[in-house]
């Protein structure tokens, strides 16, 4: 068996580790730029953060124009922030948009180019610019993952730059940071990072030779990737209802910090599958919150593929805290997906394309844009040629599941 570990070179978790960063940034160079956006910017917790890495360092520059998605409009101009404070590190403080821009970043500066220039997987040659990554939502895992998600309006989908040097230097998770994150955020954010667990553990195990570690991003599952999501299972289930509901019910807010970077620390291995490339072409059709449309694709996904994951499925729920014991392995997988479905439902993800705004003339299109991200449909554990993904946006246009049980 052959396995890799890639992380951090620190990663630091808990209540107020946040207090670290000036001296962090500090040790990685002398003149930072502060990525982050408009409303964090202005919240007095990250202020506080700012203010005592100006307190730190020579230099620091601060781009607070992140928008959702990582548009290239927004990489242009942070990297000519970047080039105006002649920065030699970058601190993300933010949601995945803020962290993945922050990630571009560093690979234009180091490397020049254009983004495009690292489409796909390990076109970044080498180490980029250092990365602190500080997140203040429970959900993306990017301050830990080898990924960079953008969205180019000349592909009608997101694309992803994916290399082993993407990986942030370092990173802070405090829980304190995400008290104010607002309940939709706190489900869009919460419901990703669900499915990150979730895809990682039912994704498809793959064979691979010595070269595979250094060329590929994402594997497939493994025992070390099983491990971390089915541990990030059970802590964002038992938490992400309580932590939407009330923004300040601290315990929650702990348990989903723990629970996405565990989740983090799967898929960044053995990746995601068929929700986040079906979310792709549909992301950028309807400008919905990435989050939200891959908790509503997951399970017509796993129905989808249920009779090759059905153990899998069983075990996540036991994970995830169901009363299972006395049922079967075909009962206990329904068991989970009816719970999947009702914790949607109460975190508010819709239950349908159709209530997004997708049209359902669109849905081929959307199968066969989809059909090209082989880099996640790879990791898929059920059928993944351009009709299955078509029947599995038809389910999910119609609500309906049934349908896609052979």
């Amino acid at each position: 068996m052959l396995e890799t570990v890639r992380g951090p070179r620190q990663l630091m978790v808990g209540e107020g580790v946040a207090q670290n960063l000036p001296r962090v940034v500090a040790e990685l160079g002398s003149r930072v730029l502060i990525v982050t956006d408009r409303v964090l910017v202005g919240q007095p917790r990250v202020a506080e953060l700012v203010a005592a890495v100006r307190e730190e360092l020579d230099t620091v520059g601060v781009f607070a124009d992140a928008t959702p998605d990582v548009p290239l409009t927004d990489v242009d101009l942070a990297v000519s922030a970047a080039e105006e404070v002649d920065a030699d590190v970058l601190l993300a403080i933010g949601g995945g948009t803020v962290i993945d821009l922050a990630k571009i970043v560093g690979v234009i500066r180091r490397h020049g180019g254009v983004p495009r220039d690292y489409y796909g997987e390990s076109k970044v040659p080498g180490p980029t610019m250092p990365v602190v990554a500080v997140p203040t939502t429970s959900g993306t895992g990017s301050e830990l993952t080898p990924v960079s998600v953008l969205t180019d309006p000349d592909r009608q989908l997101k694309v992803g730059v994916s290399s082993v040097h993407l990986v942030p230097d370092f990173a802070l998770i405090d829980p304190e940071l995400t008290y104010t994150c607002p309940a939709t955020v706190t489900a869009h954010s919460g419901i990703d990072a669900f499915c990150h667990a979730v895809e990682s553990y039912t994704a498809r195990p793959r064979v691979h030779g010595p070269r595979d570690l250094v060329e590929q991003v994402f594997l497939g599952r493994n025992p070390v990737t099983d491990h971390h999501a089915l541990l990030a299972a059970k802590h964002i289930a038992r938490s992400l209802r309580r932590a939407v509901r009330d923004g300040h019910d601290t315990s929650a807010r702990a348990d989903m910090s723990y629970g996405s970077m565990l989740a983090g620390i799967a898929f960044s291995h053995a990746g995601t599958a068929a929700p986040h490339a079906l979310q792709y072409p549909i992301g950028a059709a309807t400008h919905t919150p990435h989050g939200l449309g891959v908790g509503l694709l997951l399970p017509y996904a796993l129905t989808a593929a249920r009779h090759s994951i059905s153990d899998r499925l069983a075990t996540l729920a036991g994970a995830c805290g169901l009363d299972v014991s006395d049922a079967s392995e075909a009962d206990a997988a329904d068991v989970f997906l009816t719970w999947l479905v009702e914790l949607l439902a109460d975190i508010g993800i819709p239950a349908t394309l159709a209530e997004i705004g997708v049209e359902r003339a669109d849905l081929p299109r959307f199968a066969e844009m989809a059909s090209g991200v082989t880099r996640l449909l790879q990791n898929h554990p059920g059928p993944t040629d351009t009709g299955s993904l078509a029947a599995i946006l038809d389910a999910a246009w119609l609500g309906d599941r049934v349908r896609l049980v052979a």
